[in-house]
């Protein structure tokens, strides 16, 4: 009777929401396995430059210690005593022929994900092998595009652009998404008029036309013009779909009883129902994440992506479509990176919609 009573108490026990979804979503072993695929991306766009570069990750030059590395994140982090001492972006033969005490540690595959390995650049190793002579080869993982940049560093640098794209477009997407679904459903009357056109008239223009006409009006699109376009392009979904969890979490009775208290409008709206209302409204942004980065990449390949250089998935997927046959590698591999990616972001979306659907968890009891 007491192991009885005792594990009657175990399932009847109230756990928080967001315990019990991550306990749930445990075991549904793809969204783990596409969650841990997602977390082995963000290691490799964070620690890229120490993964494969041709600046040293740390070095010792005249007597104090440098980190060239950090110029792959930002180039002003690159200490100018460099250009001053006019290495060129060649740093192996430059450290030792200025310094002869001078050392150095570098990335774990030396190529580039902005120019060409030239011959002897590496003491006794040879130049990428450009166009069709570029196929994978010890040396080079990946092969090279058509002008010898190394596939294999493009594809690992990259995948800053391709992270970046998702979170911080979805993440402009989801504030503007929740913002205006927020006011649109809690305040209701002629707000929720007003806003709710406005969210249909977004949603009647194609999302690649607007795109491409904001893309057409930049001179030089970077990579945050590509976060900045596909956020403000991707909100509708979210703002619909937090308006009517606005409406129907605004009639509970804990909003009555916060009213009751004294609490104001804003801080009803914004502190008891939108932290209620932020789990359904995880899941389209998960899904968002994905679509924003197959969006990036077709900007890339059509040649609307950011301007070169430019070491993004689309943009090998660009170079190697006029010769698919001859360099296949171009489309092998980013397709395949862009593949995984999207499949990863689905299934946690998937796995996040049941983990916080209560329709869904009574069905599987």
């Amino acid at each position: 009777m007491t192991t009885d009573a005792n594990n009657l108490a175990e399932h009847t026990s109230s756990h928080g929401f967001w315990r019990e979804a991550w306990r749930r979503f445990r075991h549904r072993k793809l969204g783990m396995l596409a969650l841990l695929f997602v977390v082995f991306l963000c290691l490799v766009a964070i620690f890229a430059p120490m993964i494969v570069g041709t600046k040293p990750i740390v070095c010792k030059y005249k007597g104090t210690l440098y980190f060239p590395a950090m110029g792959y994140y930002v180039r002003s982090w690159e200490n100018p005593i460099f250009r001053k001492d006019r290495f060129r972006n060649t740093y192996p033969k430059n450290l030792k022929e200025k310094d002869p005490d001078s050392w150095a540690i570098w990335p774990l595959v030396y190529q580039d994900p902005y120019r060409r390995v030239r011959n002897d650049e590496w003491p006794g190793r040879p130049g990428n092998p450009s166009g069709t002579k570029g196929s994978p080869s010890r040396l080079n993982f990946f092969g090279t595009d058509q002008v010898g940049f190394d596939v294999f560093a493009q594809m690992v640098h990259g995948t800053q652009i391709a992270l970046s794209v998702g979170f911080i477009s979805m993440s402009i997407a989801g504030a503007i998404g929740i913002t205006i679904g927020a006011l649109a459903g809690y305040l209701g009357g002629w707000v929720d008029v007003l806003l709710s056109r406005l969210i249909e008239v977004v949603m009647c223009i194609p999302s690649l036309v607007l795109i491409l006409a904001l893309v057409a009006m930049l001179d030089e699109v970077s990579n945050y013009h590509l976060m900045a376009i596909v956020g403000v392009t991707s909100w509708t979904g979210i703002a619909r779909l937090a308006r009517a969890e606005f409406i129907k979490l605004k009639q509970m009775e804990f909003i009555a009883a916060a009213r009751a208290l004294g609490a104001s409008r804003w801080r009803i709206m914004f502190l008891h129902v939108l932290r209620n209302a932020l789990a359904p409204v995880l899941v389209p942004i998960t899904f968002g994440i994905a679509a924003a980065i197959l969006i990036e990449s077709g900007l890339s390949y059509l040649g609307f992506g950011a301007s070169p250089p430019n070491p993004s998935w689309g943009t090998l997927l660009k170079s190697g479509r006029n010769a698919i046959q001859q360099t296949w590698w171009l489309i092998v591999f980013p397709g395949t990176a862009i593949f995984l990616t999207v499949l990863a972001y689905n299934l946690i979306g998937e796995g996040l919609q049941e983990a916080t659907d209560p329709r869904l968890r009574q069905d599987s009891h």
